[in-house]
Formats: C-alpha cells, structure tokens, sequence
C-alpha cells in the first residue's frame, strides 16, 4: 500500500506527482500560448476608464490593459497569463510592447492621458529603455500625458532602482502610479521615498466596501496614507452603485471598475471617430 501511495504522490522519492504534472503542463501552454502571440505581435489594449469621484462621465485617464489573441483569436487578458511570465523574457516582451500600444495610442489621440502596466524588471532591459526613450523623443508632449503602471510587489523586488528610474523620468514629465496598493509589501521608509503621484488600492480592500465594516477601516487607512504623501488615490475593481455611493463619502480621488465599463479593445473615443468618419 505504501508503495501505491508513493507512486501517486512521489513523496518517497521525489517524483512529480499528477497534480505536479498538470500544473506543470498548463503552465506550459499558456507559456507557448503568449510566446506565440508576442513573436506575430498579437497583443492588444484593452482600455478602462478611471473616472474622478462625482463626475462619472469625464475619465481622469484610461488604464491600457495587454491583452494577447490565441491561435483561435480569443481575447486572453493578463490576469490567466502574467504569473507565469512574469520573470522570463516573453515577461519583458508584453511590457515591450504593452508601452508601444500605449505611445501610439497617445500619439494618435492627443487628448488622451493613459497609464500603461510595467515590471520593474523592464527598468533594466534595453529594448524596453529604447521603445520609452524613442517614444518621449518624437512627442516630448507625449510625456506629460503618460503614466507608469508599478505594482506594489514588483517596485519592492529593486526598490532603490525604482526610485531612481522615477526621478528621472518624473523630471521629464511622466508620471507614475502604484499598482494592486495593500496587497504587497511595501516598506513605508521606501513609500516616503518612491514619490508615486498615484496610489491604486487594491481591489479586495473595495469589493463590497458598502456592507464590509473590515474593508471600510482598511480603505479609510490607505487613502489617508495616499492622502499623507499627496498622491491621487484611486479605487480599484468598483463593481456596485452601493460601493460607489460609499467610497464618494470617505475621500478617494477617483475610482475604476466594472460599474463603470469593462476594459475594451474598441475604446469610446474610436468608436466616437468611426462614427464621424461614417457620418
């Protein structure tokens, strides 16, 4: 029996489990899945709007969210990929190209402000440098309407680097936002040194805030951190009008989330364009 038992779960020896197999394998295919969208420049943005609090219908901007077409055409968003690439170089690539899409899209609407996602393991990675330094060259104005998109996680994995990269290009204009705040582990000596201008609270801190006494003292906090350091804060994955009738009496800047439209590949100000040009 004990050797049965060590077969199936290669606690003896070692040996990969079938749960280990399939893991692996699914982690594989979704590897070869992106890799393959990336080398046919398969990728798109997906646009969400970040609306300020009490006026829904004017975006402060628009976060641009990858998004890669498999074999099928299937629009596959980050969320069911980025984990597994995070670390390799198909990782370094979708930032490549995530910043491309987001400079043309500015360069082509020039009354647009968007943030666009980024590792901090692209800071050191030269095709990513030459797509940010080309881009900010050709349009300078370009600039001044681009944010940066850092997780909390990821800015904590180089921290010093981070802040130095954000110097630089905050003296140039671009701005910067700290992504999925709450959910890592930032150190609040490096927080008083980052010098973010946004601060993105993650979405398990908003989700139900209305009925969620727990999440409503947690929020209150990261706003009056966001607050303390002159950052606009933002509420991320806003889903009810009960939340959003919440979050507007407790001092968040802006908010962002399904009540207000799922990220889309055919954004509002494209489909305003389309129909002028038809008209």
């Amino acid at each position: 029996m004990g050797r049965d038992k060590a077969k199936w779960t290669g606690i003896s020896a070692g040996h990969e489990t079938p749960l280990d197999y399939a893991v692996s394998k699914r982690d594989k295919d979704v590897i070869d899945m992106v890799d393959q969208a990336v080398r046919h420049k398969q990728v798109r943005l997906a646009y969400q709007s970040i609306v300020p609090v009490g006026r829904h219908d004017r975006p402060a901007f628009y976060e641009g969210l990858i998004r890669v077409l498999d074999a099928t055409g299937r629009v596959i968003p980050a969320a069911e990929f980025i984990n597994e690439i995070e670390t390799t170089e198909t990782g370094r690539m979708i930032d490549c190209l995530a910043l491309e899409k987001g400079i043309q899209t500015l360069t082509q609407y020039p009354g647009l402000r968007l943030s666009v996602n980024m590792s901090a393991r692209s800071i050191g990675y030269p095709r990513w440098m030459k797509v940010l330094r080309q881009g900010l060259k050709k349009d300078p104005s370009l600039a001044e309407r681009l944010i940066l998109e850092i997780t909390e996680r990821s800015a904590m994995l180089v921290p010093e680097l981070v802040i130095n990269f954000m110097q630089d290009l905050q003296q140039q204009g671009v701005s910067f936002a700290l992504d999925d705040f709450g959910a890592g582990f930032t150190s609040f000596r490096y927080l008083k040194n980052f010098y973010f201008d946004v601060l993105k609270i993650e979405g398990q801190f908003i989700r139900g805030i209305a009925e969620d006494p727990d999440n409503q003292v947690l929020a209150a906090a990261l706003i009056a951190i966001g607050r303390q350091f002159d950052m606009v804060t933002v509420a991320e994955n806003v889903e009810t009008a009960a939340d959003v009738a919440y979050l507007e009496t407790i001092g968040v800047d802006c908010l962002q989330g399904y009540y207000f439209g799922a990220p889309t590949i055919q954004p509002p100000w494209v489909q305003s364009t389309e129909k002028k040009a038809k008209g």
